[in-house]
C-alpha cells in the first residue's frame, strides 16, 4: 500500500472550498490525472472514476462517499475497480480567513499488482502529482474558479 499526505492554503472561506471540492465532476479541471468521473448514485453518493495512467493502462473504479461533513471534510473509499484506494480531504479554516485543504490518499492493489506499482513510480511520481493538482485547485478556488461548476450531485 502507498500513502501521501499534503496540505495548501487557500484564500477562500472553508464553506466555498468544501463546495468546490464535493463536486467531483470538477475533478478533470485540476487533477491532470483524472481523466472522468461521473455521480452514478442518485444520492450522489458514489461515482465512476476514469484515471490516465502510465504505459495506456486503463484505470477505472466506482467509489462511495465514506464520509461527508459538509463544509469540514470527505473521506471516500474505492468499491470497485482496478484500482482500490481511500482517502480523505479536510477543510479548517484559519482566523485570517484563508482554508487549509489537508489531503491523505491511500490505494492498494494497483493495476499489475507490485510491477505495477514499481513502474507507476518510475514513470510518475505521486506526491508531486498531488502537490502540482492541489495548486491547480487553489488558483481555480482563489481565481474565480473559471467555471467550475458548484452544483453537488
Amino acid at each position: 500500500m502507498q500513502r501521501i499526505e499534503r496540505s495548501i492554503r487557500v484564500a477562500a472561506p472553508a464553506s466555498r472550498v468544501y463546495e468546490l471540492w464535493r463536486n467531483f465532476e470538477n475533478f478533470p479541471r485540476f487533477m491532470e490525472h483524472v481523466e472522468e468521473v461521473h455521480v452514478t448514485g442518485g444520492d450522489g453518493q458514489t461515482s465512476h472514476w476514469k484515471l490516465k495512467a502510465p504505459l495506456g493502462v486503463n484505470v477505472e473504479y466506482d467509489a462511495k462517499i465514506a464520509e461527508d461533513v459538509p463544509n469540514k471534510s470527505i473521506g471516500w473509499r474505492s468499491i470497485d475497480g482496478n484500482l482500490g484506494n481511500s482517502g480523505n480531504v479536510t477543510f479548517t479554516e484559519t482566523d485570517d480567513g484563508m482554508t487549509l485543504v489537508h489531503v491523505i490518499m491511500q490505494w492498494f492493489d494497483p493495476p499489475a499488482g507490485p510491477i505495477g506499482e514499481a513502474v507507476a513510480h518510475v514513470l510518475q511520481n505521486p506526491t508531486e502529482m498531488l502537490d502540482e493538482d492541489l495548486h491547480r485547485f487553489k488558483e481555480w478556488a482563489e481565481g474565480g474558479h473559471g467555471g467550475i461548476s458548484t452544483r453537488v450531485a
